[in-house]
């Protein structure tokens, strides 16, 4: 990588951790559920850091074990901060009953692909398994989701998980992913003429990411080159009416659904890109009410009977 490059991308590191805080308004999102626990999962990628919510005392459940999400945040694979999803995390423990396990995972320049690829699938194992059994949620009704790049890296590690086992998915929610790092973002479409994404940004995601272009095309890199998504879990796929990355998100959507799995596709309107963290606050409670709405159906799904 270039030093221009890493220049670039370390100064945008420094930029979101200054300016990309999410808006004290959604300080009010669950904020009785209380702060997280940190926990520090070993893998073959190095150690991860996860921030466990546990589900309060008022929210739904049958009783037994909680269910468990695996939240990878978002920030163009670049910037590492997953305090930001702290609201999501919030409303998915309080208004779901599960426990929210995000994901710390290490970021490029410094560690790129396969890294935060490898920790991405590495966690969710953990939480299915050793998690499980050591910390009291129920590994086998798990989903996996996130925002931006924690999309990405969520479908990535589905993708991995059918073909190689490791963890068994009730759902996977993908937030405005990027989908196809292959396809130069000059080439993209956005229904703006300023998207939040712009096509230089996207490179410099892109190669800060996957240094070498040839590997651009692989599945673990840019899942919507996969030759093949049947025998996938169940997904909901939300795309932000104006962003750069909408059509990638919409024809995964549509390729979920022509290979026989279970999806609902949801195109928040009117919004671009990263609109679950700015004001205003209004489109992020409706998406998270069509999350809310969806896990739920996971956990209905995958519920143990009673006794």
């Amino acid at each position: 990588m270039s030093l221009r490059h890493r220049l670039l991308a370390r100064g945008f590191q420094v930029l979101a951790g200054r300016v990309t805080r999410p808006p004290a308004a959604y300080d009010a999102f669950a904020a009785h559920v209380a702060p997280p626990d940190r926990v520090v999962v070993p893998t073959d990628a190095g150690p991860v850091t996860v921030h466990v919510y546990r589900p309060p005392a008022d929210a739904p459940g049958t009783g037994g074990a909680p269910p468990v999400y695996v939240n990878l945040h978002g920030g163009g694979f670049v910037a590492r901060h997953p305090e930001f999803d702290g609201h999501i995390c919030r409303v998915l423990a309080a208004e779901t009953g599960c426990v929210v396990v995000n994901v710390d995972y290490d970021v490029a320049p410094q560690r790129p692909f396969p890294v935060a690829a490898q920790q991405a699938y590495a966690v969710a194992c953990w939480a299915a398994t050793t998690g499980a059994r050591e910390h009291g949620w129920d590994g086998a009704r798990l989903a996996v989701g996130g925002q931006s790049a924690g999309g990405n890296l969520s479908a990535s590690a589905c993708l991995r998980a059918r073909d190689e086992g490791g963890f068994g998915a009730a759902l996977q929610v993908l937030v405005y992913p990027p989908l196809d790092l292959a396809q130069d973002p000059g080439d993209k479409h956005a229904r703006t003429a300023k998207p939040l994404i712009s096509p230089g940004l996207a490179r410099l995601f892109n190669h800060s990411y996957v240094v070498d272009p040839a590997r651009r095309a692989d599945p673990l890199v840019s899942p919507l080159h996969a030759s093949d998504l049947a025998g996938l879990p169940p997904a909901l796929v939300v795309t932000a009416d104006l962003d750069l990355l909408r059509d990638e998100g919409d024809r995964y959507a549509e390729r979920l659904a022509a290979a026989g799995v279970p999806v609902r596709h949801h195109v928040a309107p009117g919004v671009d890109h990263a609109f679950t963290h700015v004001e205003p606050t209004a489109p992020t409670r409706d998406l998270l009410d069509v999350v809310v709405a969806e896990v739920r159906a996971a956990w209905d799904r995958t519920a143990r009977p009673a006794g």
